[in-house]
């Protein structure tokens, strides 16, 4: 590791950027953990929880290409400051919500803020740390989200419990991201192209959108990333629902469980997925991303063995479905760092606003809300097959473990499409440093 004043520069903001991600997603999940008791408090449909997530996820995705623009022109820590203020003040208006469709604008608003802030944290990265270490800072980084989505399931359970109400994780929540807001204000931003081997232009590029669309393995990776995302958002939107209902989990066990599932395994899971991510790129070009198709493959199998088998014993369940959850984390230090390594410096915001587009849009936006339209189907089927007239939380359990088989599916289809990105990634990631090479001379 350098000691450089840049090197250590690198570090400090690299914190700073990791403890924003994790706001970012505590402050996302926390509708995920209240659920149930918001279901009840306005008579809710599995449909209209699932539109919850959705709307926050579409917005996010609409938002983010703009302020992805932004980012690749403007002043990075400004952006990410305002951004973080606009969240987090609105992670605080959500507890004043009155109904389901004051409590879906207010979601709609923390996406706009938040949306502001992974395209111009990535291309900051990519001008920090030099190619061989990007991966790894890439996994720091990115364990803002297992660490934010472990202290949500592990401590907003136990607020709702200690104040009574679901509504007091949403005010608490608000209180570090503010004052993390005031921080990034003060960052000090390297150049653009800063860490790259070659001297990059810094001259604003004309067609930016149709460049990047231009890179076929960015095309592979988006559509990796969409059904990568929808099996994320879903899972993560119902899990602690589905172990309440299923399982018949309190809420705060259930949260803990969630926590284990999709927290625990990604701190694992990223800060090994960035070493192995690094060494396979060191023994093969496409080596980062052949490990991230075959981890998808390891995640499919125990998720989708985990819930075919039933009602296992809780133990079992989440142990195994946590080992699919710990291969599955390997996607992010692998296919963040590809973007970077076929993408020219002067377009990395943008790539990235693009990429998170199709996640959101198409992934993020779906999983939620097609998982909870076949959970209220499967719910009816169970009711009718049962010859039933009253729907039951019986048949809501039914339906909604039934529904969770498209985790499973949608990361096989991501297995699929990473292994086609990992066929044209030298040629892509060739021509982006013969073009470096070209303009620098």
């Amino acid at each position: 590791m350098q000691h450089s004043p840049q090197a250590a520069n690198a570090w400090r903001v690299l914190f700073l950027l990791f403890l924003a991600n994790l706001f970012n997603f505590f402050d996302r999940t926390i509708p995920a953990i209240i659920i149930e008791p918001v279901r009840h408090e306005w008579s809710l449909s599995d449909f209209q929880l699932g539109l919850i997530g959705t709307a926050f996820t579409l917005i996010y995705a609409i938002a983010g290409v703009p302020l992805g623009r932004m980012a690749d022109t403007g002043a990075r820590r400004k952006i990410m400051g305002w951004g973080l203020a606009v969240w987090s003040g609105l992670t605080a208006v959500n507890g004043l919500a009155w109904n389901f469709w004051s409590f879906l604008l207010v979601r709609m608003g923390v996406g706009i803020g938040e949306a502001s802030y992974a395209p111009a944290a990535n291309s900051l990265i990519g001008d920090l740390f030099p190619a061989h270490k990007r991966a790894r800072a890439m996994g720091i980084f990115m364990l803002g989200l297992p660490l934010g989505l472990l202290l949500a399931f592990f401590t907003i359970g136990s607020m709702v419990k200690a104040f009574d109400s679901w509504r007091a994780p949403f005010f608490i929540a608000a209180i570090p991201g503010l004052i993390l807001a005031l921080f990034m204000f003060f960052i000090k931003e390297p150049t653009r192209g800063a860490a790259e081997s070659v001297k990059i232009q810094t001259t604003p590029l004309d067609r930016p959108l149709r460049r990047v669309l231009s890179i076929r393995t960015f095309w592979w990776l988006t559509v990796a990333g969409l059904t990568y995302n929808f099996a994320t958002y879903a899972c993560n939107s119902f899990m602690v629902p589905m172990l309440q209902r299923y399982f018949l989990l309190p809420l705060e066990q259930a949260a803990i469980a969630t926590g284990i599932i999709t927290g625990l395994t990604g701190l694992f899971g990223l800060t090994l997925g960035g070493w192995l991510a690094d060494r396979a790129h060191q023994k093969s070009e496409r080596g980062r991303l052949l490990l991230a198709s075959f981890s998808m493959l390891m995640a499919a199998l125990c998720t989708g063995y985990a819930l075919l088998s039933g009602k296992l014993e809780i133990g079992v369940f989440v142990a195994v479905f946590s080992v699919g959850w710990l291969f599955a984390y390997n996607f992010y230090p692998c296919v963040y760092t590809a973007i970077q390594d076929v993408v020219e410096p002067r377009l990395r915001a943008t790539a990235m606003a693009l990429f998170f587009a199709g996640l959101y849009l198409l992934g993020g936006g779906l999983g939620p809300v097609v998982v909870g339209i076949l959970s209220d189907h499967y719910s009816q089927m169970a009711m009718l097959a049962a010859g039933a007239s009253e729907m039951t939380e019986a048949f809501k359990a039914v339906g909604l473990h039934n529904a969770m088989y498209l985790i499973p599916a949608a990361l096989i289809l991501t297995m699929l499409a990473l292994f086609q990105a990992a066929r044209c990634f030298v040629r892509d990631a060739t021509t982006m440093r013969e073009g470096m090479l070209a303009a620098a001379a």
